[in-house]
């Protein structure tokens, strides 16, 4: 069984920056592939960034490129996602979730999720 607990969300103007973590359990994290996503009142949940096992690979969504960064400290088993130039529509619970495989941007393909931690930017 695998846990994850997410934390670092808050309120945040327009224009600043948070960064978000995911603890993980299991002995196994470093061979875990994760994921963020996050989803916005009466929107679906939408892929943010994937990072591999290793670290070495990295993928993000269009809307988030160039402000977020997707990193992993796997002597800590945490995943971590740095957000800088913030924006409204930024505003979303976010989610770390894990996968068996590499990179997948649909939902569907993460077996265990964190609970979520909110994001608010206000304008």
């Amino acid at each position: 069984q695998v846990q994850l607990v997410e934390s670092g969300g808050g309120l945040v103007q327009a224009g600043g920056s948070l960064r978000l973590s995911c603890a993980a359990s299991g002995r196994t994290f470093s061979a875990y592939n994760m994921g963020w996503f996050r989803q916005a009142p009466g929107k679906e949940r939408e892929f943010v960034a994937a990072i591999s096992w290793s670290g070495r690979s990295t993928r993000y969504a269009n809307s988030v490129k160039g402000r977020f960064t997707i990193s992993r400290d796997n002597a800590k088993n945490t995943v971590y996602l740095q957000m800088s130039s913030l924006k409204p529509e930024d505003t979303a619970v976010y989610y770390c979730a894990k996968s068996v495989k590499l990179l997948q941007l649909d939902s569907n393909e993460y077996d265990y999720w964190g609970q979520g931690t909110q994001v608010t930017v206000s304008s």
